[in-house]
């Protein structure tokens, strides 16, 4: 039987300010869906790239997946092979628009919008709404959301030896908090062990994401 999971997601992204798009390459997207008395489960990944058009108010995300660092070794491998099954399916997109967007009316303040847009993740599509703090900063501006995804909208299996070692629903214990320059991972997660070596540039994953957006 296929078992469900509830992933707990925070996304974080600072973008740069310039005319019409906003562009950032070092966003973040963690998820927990610990148990207690149990190892935690918990990842994050700091390579997020996303591209916010402030004409349309769209914007989209590329993640890769092998991008996600755990406490533990293995856990990262489990989670690559077993479940999300990052060799067959390496990307994750997402494209949404922001609903009643106007960049010019941010101020310092985190304002609460509605995002709406489609997930694409392990080879599966699925619509999502979500709720996302979005405020201005010096040096451009800051989205901050979290929501669930259910494991079994993208035919995410968990096997039932590990099921009770992982949450069906989960909530992380600290949101990351975004500074000026950049936004800082909560204490909780562990540091990565070591960059993630992509098979393609920085010009070349702003250009895929570019194509998501014609």
């Amino acid at each position: 039987m296929k078992k469900l999971l509830l992933f707990y997601l925070i996304f974080c992204v600072s973008f740069l300010q310039s005319q019409e798009k906003l562009i950032s390459k070092n966003g973040k997207i963690m998820f927990e869906a610990s148990v207690p008395s149990y190892e935690e489960v918990s990842a994050i990944n700091n390579d997020v790239s996303c591209i916010l058009n402030l004409k349309n108010n769209e914007i989209t995300s590329l993640t890769f997946l092998k991008g996600f660092r755990f406490k533990l070794a293995l856990m990262e491998q489990h989670f690559n092979e077993n479940y999300i099954e990052s060799d067959r399916y390496p990307k994750s997109y997402f494209k949404g628009t922001i609903e009643n967007f106007n960049a010019s009316k941010l101020t310092e303040t985190p304002t609460a919008y509605n995002i709406n847009g489609k997930l694409e993740l392990h080879g599966k599509s699925k619509k999502i709404n979500f709720i996302a703090n979005i405020k201005k900063t010096v040096e451009g501006i800051i989205i901050q959301s979290n929501f669930t995804l259910n494991a079994d909208d993208f035919d995410i299996e968990i096997p039932s030896v590990v099921s009770k070692k992982v949450a069906k629903k989960a909530a992380p214990k600290k949101a990351a908090k975004p500074a000026a320059k950049k936004v800082v991972a909560p204490k909780a997660v562990a540091k990565p062990s070591g960059p993630v070596k992509s098979r393609y540039s920085k010009s070349q994953i702003v250009q895929e994401i570019a194509d998501i957006t014609s």
